[in-house]
Parts: structure tokens; C-alpha cells; sequence
């Protein structure tokens, strides 16, 4: 038999004895402690493990990512900004679902309806690799009855109408005009606080995202090694306790430890060597492209930019990916964006055009003919002596 009694705190007590079994546990309200003791009983009268708490007070999808986030947040691993944003839309969007109801159809009209909203394939996918995260935590670690078997199916279908998929590779660099315009823009802007035309040249001399510029400090820089630490750089499969050491060269066109020597200059060497805000470096540039009128250009297009002129000047994909941070060298060929007649630089011999073949051929032909004509001739003139 169950008994609720409200205590002092104002929270509620729910105690269940049945059976010769006992439980009870504590509820902030009433109504949660009168469910989770209803659920009790009928898991003792079927002779069934009683349910853990997580597990009696979800009810709808909203609750499985609270869940999720929470149980993160226990054990120091806070989602982060981006992956928030994504939990935080999923909540609006499908959290009031109960997990009755999450079958394939509500996720292909969910699918369906996010892509009218304007939503891409990529958008997609992270949206639904997400959604089969939080289900496949909800049934690992607490035992909830959920499958992430009809997300699986919902993408299979939302695949097949080209609404979940991988994005279009950008192959966007900046031209040496555009280029050459946003140095000048930046120079001459005085009261431009961020010094974006050394930033710009420091993201092309190391090909590093525009928080990881702004993220080191005076410490993590080796000034005898001329390297700079990189903390937990960024990985798709495991960013935490990412250090990685990117070397400072000068092969891009621009000195990337010149650039460090010019800001321990202007900051002492104290604190951050680029000490400004990420999305401050971002917001500066999209508004110079604005103001020159350069299109469909952005910050994070200078790190393919810085990429590929490393290729260019002749370095291997593993010398690369020791610049770049990328684990998976099959990810650098998005890249690189060389074309196939760029090859012809690495020869170390010279190939001839087509009027030079033209010439040594009547050359060899002329040559083919004075021997032919050498060795007939003295013949003839003996034959002719008989």
C-alpha cells in the first residue's frame, strides 16, 4: 500500500509497502510522487524490479534530454554551445511528444516539416544523429524503454527524398584581390580595436579556426621549438584533452612567428596572444566582406585557403595534417582544392610544347634521311662501277 505525506521542506514523500517489499523515494510535487508510487506497484504485483526514479518521471522526449543533459553535466561533461542550441530546438520542436508516440512516421513528418522550415540536409542529419544520442543514452543508462531503431529508418526514408545527407563541399579562397582589399580595409580602419589584418595573415600562415587564434595564451607558445599547444583542438570524435602542437612556418605567404613576435610587442607577453573574442573576429570580418562587397566569403574559408597553398608549396598530406590537426587525411582532399595540371610543378624535368616536338621531329626526320642517303649512296656508286 502506497502512503504520500508532504513534508516540512514542502517537498512530498512517497512510501510503498507491498508484499513484503519496500520503497520510497522524494518528489517535489504531488503529482510526480503519486505516479512514481502507482508505477511501484504494479512493477511488485507483476514481480518486476521497481523502476528507477529517471525512469518513472519520463514521460515525453523533452524529458529524455533533460535527462541526457543532466546525466552529462553529473559526471563534468556540460554540452556544449552548439550542441545546446541543436537540444534546445529539439525540445521546442519535439518535446512535448510522449515516448508512446515516437514512432518512424513522427519522425519522417518531423524531418519533413524542419525541411520547409528551411532546414538542410546537414542541419538534418545533426538533428537526427542527436535525437538517436538521447534515445540510446535513455535505454542504456536508465533502462527506459526506447529503441533509436525507428530514427534509423526515418533517415533511411529522409535520405531517399534527399533531405538528410552530407553537405556540399565549399572549395571558396579567397582571391589575391580580395585578399589584398581586406588587408587594406583593416590596416587603414584605425579605430578597429581587433587587429584582423594580423589575424587574417596568422590564420593563413597556420590554417587555425578562428578560436583556437583567439584561444592560446603566452604559455602555451614554445619560443625555442616554435610551437604554439593547442588545447583541446577540435575532433569529431573526442575534443577533450585534444592538445596538439602546430608548428609556426613561414610557407603560406605569410611568418607565422613573426606575427607571434609582433604581438608580444603590443601584449608584453601577458595573458592571451590574441586576447579577443571569437565571435567578435567572426562578426569583423563578415562586416568588411560586406563593406568591399565580397561574396560568400568566410573566416573559416582561410583556413582552406592556408591548406592548400601548404600543398602547394610542396608539402605531403602527413606534413599537412601535423599543421592542420586533421586525424583522417581523407578529410584534408576537401581541402586542398589543387587541380591536376598543378602535378607538372613537382617535375624536374621540362616537357616540350607542341611546336618544339614539331621541330625535333623534322629534326630526327632530316637526321633519318642525311644517314639513309650516306649509306645508299656509296652502294649505287659501286653498282654502277660493275
Amino acid at each position: 500500500m502506497a502512503s504520500i505525506a508532504k513534508l516540512i521542506s514542502g517537498n512530498w514523500r512517497a512510501q510503498v509497502r507491498r508484499k513484503g517489499r519496500y520503497a520510497a523515494q522524494t518528489f517535489r510535487r504531488q503529482r510526480d510522487a503519486q505516479e512514481w508510487a502507482l508505477e511501484v506497484e504494479r512493477c511488485i504485483d507483476k514481480g518486476l524490479a521497481i523502476a528507477p526514479r529517471a525512469k518513472t518521471r519520463t514521460k515525453t522526449f523533452g524529458d529524455l534530454i533533460r535527462l541526457h543533459v543532466s546525466d552529462l553535466l553529473d559526471v563534468g561533461k556540460p554540452i556544449r554551445r552548439s550542441k545546446a542550441a541543436v537540444m534546445e530546438a529539439l525540445v521546442k520542436s519535439m518535446g512535448s511528444v510522449a515516448l508512446k508516440d515516437l514512432s518512424r512516421e513522427r519522425f519522417i513528418e518531423f524531418g519533413k516539416k524542419r525541411a520547409k522550415e528551411g532546414a538542410g540536409p546537414v542541419t538534418l542529419s545533426i538533428d537526427f544523429s542527436y535525437i538517436g544520442t538521447v534515445l540510446t543514452h535513455a535505454a542504456a543508462v536508465h533502462g527506459i524503454d526506447v529503441s533509436s531503431e525507428n530514427v534509423r529508418l526515418a533517415r533511411v526514408a529522409l535520405k531517399r527524398f534527399d533531405l538528410v545527407g552530407p553537405g556540399v563541399e565549399r572549395d571558396r579562397r579567397p582571391t589575391p584581390n580580395e585578399l589584398e582589399d581586406l588587408l587594406d580595409y583593416f590596416t587603414t580602419k584605425r579605430r578597429q580595436l581587433i587587429p584582423m589584418d594580423r589575424i587574417i595573415r596568422f590564420a593563413i600562415a597556420t590554417a587555425m579556426r578562428q578560436d583556437e587564434i583567439c584561444s592560446f595564451e603566452w604559455g602555451d607558445v614554445d619560443s625555442r621549438r616554435k610551437l604554439v599547444n593547442l588545447k583541446n583542438r577540435k575532433d569529431p570524435r573526442k575534443k577533450d584533452g585534444n592538445h596538439q602542437n602546430v608548428p609556426l612556418l613561414n610557407l603560406t605567404g605569410f611568418d607565422a612567428w613573426e606575427l607571434i613576435l609582433e604581438q608580444r610587442v603590443l601584449t608584453r607577453g601577458i595573458g592571451g596572444v590574441f586576447p579577443h573574442n571569437g565571435q567578435s573576429v567572426g562578426a569583423a570580418f563578415r562586416r568588411a566582406c560586406q563593406a568591399l562587397d565580397i561574396e560568400d566569403l568566410h573566416f573559416h574559408d582561410l583556413r582552406h585557403e592556408a591548406t592548400s597553398r601548404l600543398f602547394e608549396a610542396g608539402l605531403p598530406i602527413e606534413k599537412v595534417a601535423l599543421v592542420t590537426g586533421h586525424k583522417d587525411w581523407r578529410m584534408l582532399r576537401r581541402y586542398t582544392n589543387l587541380k591536376a595540371e598543378d602535378l607538372h610543378r613537382l617535375q624536374t624535368q621540362t616537357q616540350s610544347n607542341y611546336d618544339d616536338y614539331l621541330a625535333k621531329l623534322s629534326s630526327f626526320q632530316s637526321a633519318q634521311q642525311s644517314a639513309i642517303r650516306d649509306d645508299i649512296m656509296p652502294r649505287l656508286t659501286q653498282s654502277s662501277a660493275f
